[in-house]
């Protein structure tokens, strides 16, 4: 059950939009019950929070506040400075980072080891400044948040039929709190709360921020009034904590203000971020639905200048997953695994959504003259992926997974790039390449990782981070 945290948690900074030379920011603080955290104090004001959501022993609070877009900046809360870098106009860094926690026993790791990878972001920062830290996909691991409950114990394996709306309604109140749980602990971290209140953020969320397989799993799971339960708790919480919002209240970067689907895009001096939602509309056979795909479109119509990043919660370059589909699928005791290949852009059943979406970039990129880049998570390995999109443009993929997951198994790796020895080509006269990082050998590297993006003079590069190899030279892009 939820307890009371005797420590304020937040600032939390999370970037709403960027317009008319501002950076629009959030800051998200989890406070006692009653108690009201002080204001964020600007030059010549201060701003105070309004109260988003209460807990059994919490209030989760808000402060929408403005700083400039084209200078370092800084402000004050409960008697410290906070210093923000800001600057988006010309050179700046960017962190990327994924998969923040396991699946089992997440909230019981010890804090030094589990979070080891957020301490040396965090001293990355303290060396030379990150304006914008993005967030690529299962922030959170919730695939435990079920347990407890009668209704969702055995969830998925076992889905009760026509639950009573009492016992639903207890579900909800119990899932609720597990989200609050682990996101509150999530915060309190010091190495990542340090980051997060000097640092703005942009997240957008994959399968663990509900559950593992989300969108992949069979209709008669996630249709049911169980599998309706938990993710309407999980998209709660993801608006609440990751976005500092709720329904009804998106900040303008959000696509579809009533929320259908979560995809979102910030436009900045020479820089586009572009944040598909790869979860909402998903299904077994779909990727994203219509609201989604008519984001997609009108970015691919709209004027960019500059550099794109398009930010995959999964890697939208990769080997052959489908063979090995096929594989698993033939045989009983790896048909448990479907779903994780499913999840993939490269599975078979979504070979047509996968060309569509390719050609969206490659047209994206002709349109205007410039490299996209798109930046995944999700599979827990490091890599890099190359596909021509013609006229002298390439497709960079840029893979960095995860900040606090372990590593899988070395052989995982060097399995993985066997199957990429196959090469992958959807799109005819469009060949995609998997590539081993900068100063490796093979082409996934198993170990925890983050991504650096930096533009200097107008021209990017990305360096990788890997726990044991360290930092990799930078690849241009």
């Amino acid at each position: 059950m939820s307890h009371p945290n005797p420590h304020p948690v937040g600032p939390i900074l999370l970037l709403d939009d960027v317009a008319d030379g501002r950076m629009i920011l959030s800051a998200l603080f989890i406070v006692a019950a009653g108690d009201v955290p002080p204001p964020v104090e600007l030059p010549g004001s201060a701003v105070p929070a309004v109260a988003l959501a209460d807990y059994a022993h919490a209030t989760v609070w808000r402060v929408r506040f403005a700083l400039p877009a084209d200078r370092a900046s800084s402000y004050r809360w409960n008697g410290e400075t906070f210093e923000v870098a800001g600057d988006l106009t010309g050179d700046l860094r960017l962190a990327y980072v994924s998969c923040n926690g396991e699946e089992i026993g997440d909230m019981d790791r010890e804090g030094s080891e589990r979070n080891a990878m957020w301490s040396r972001l965090r001293d990355d920062h303290r060396r030379q400044p990150f304006a914008l830290m993005l967030h690529g996909g299962d922030q959170v691991y919730a695939d435990e948040v079920t347990r407890g409950h009668p209704l969702s114990d055995e969830w998925p394996d076992h889905v009760p039929d026509n639950p009573s709306p009492e016992a639903l309604a207890d579900l909800r109140d119990h899932l609720r709190t597990r989200f609050f749980d682990r996101y509150a602990a999530l915060y309190a971290a010091p190495e990542l709360a340090w980051l997060a209140a000097r640092v703005p953020s942009l997240m957008q969320w994959d399968d663990h921020d509900i559950c593992d397989g989300w969108g992949s799993l069979r209709p008669s799971r996630t249709g049911s009034a169980v599998g309706q339960a938990l993710f309407g708790a999980a998209r709660d919480s993801f608006l609440l904590f990751q976005h500092g919002t709720v329904a009804g209240d998106l900040p303008g970067r959000f696509a579809d203000p009533a929320g259908g689907h979560l995809g979102w895009t910030i436009h900045a001096p020479g820089l586009r971020i572009l944040a598909p939602d790869l979860r909402s509309e998903r299904t077994r056979r779909t990727i994203m639905g219509t609201g989604g795909w008519d984001m997609m479109e009108a970015e691919a119509g709209r004027a960019a200048q500059g550099h794109t990043l398009l930010m995959s919660s999964v890697p939208l370059l990769g080997p052959r997953m489908s063979l090995l589909e096929a594989v698993m699928v033939a045989i009983p005791r790896m048909q448990k695994y479907e779903d994780d290949l499913r999840d993939q852009w490269q599975s078979r059943s979504h070979r047509d959504e996968w060309r569509r979406v390719l050609g969206l970039v490659r047209d994206m990129a002709q349109k205007d003259g410039h490299d996209v880049t798109a930046i995944s998570g999700e599979i827990h390995l490091a890599t890099r992926a190359v596909m021509d999109l013609g006229k002298g443009l390439h497709l960079h993929q840029l893979v960095a997974s995860g900040i606090a997951h372990r590593a899988p198994p070395k052989g995982w790796a060097r399995f993985l790039g066997a199957l990429a020895w196959l090469g992958e080509n959807p799109l005819p006269g469009h060949p995609i390449r998997i590539k081993p990082l900068p100063g490796q050998r093979g082409r996934y590297v198993a170990e925890r990782n983050f991504l650096v993006l930096e533009r200097r003079s107008g021209d990017w590069d990305a360096r990788w981070n890997l726990e044991i190899s360290g930092l990799t030279a930078p690849l241009a892009l």
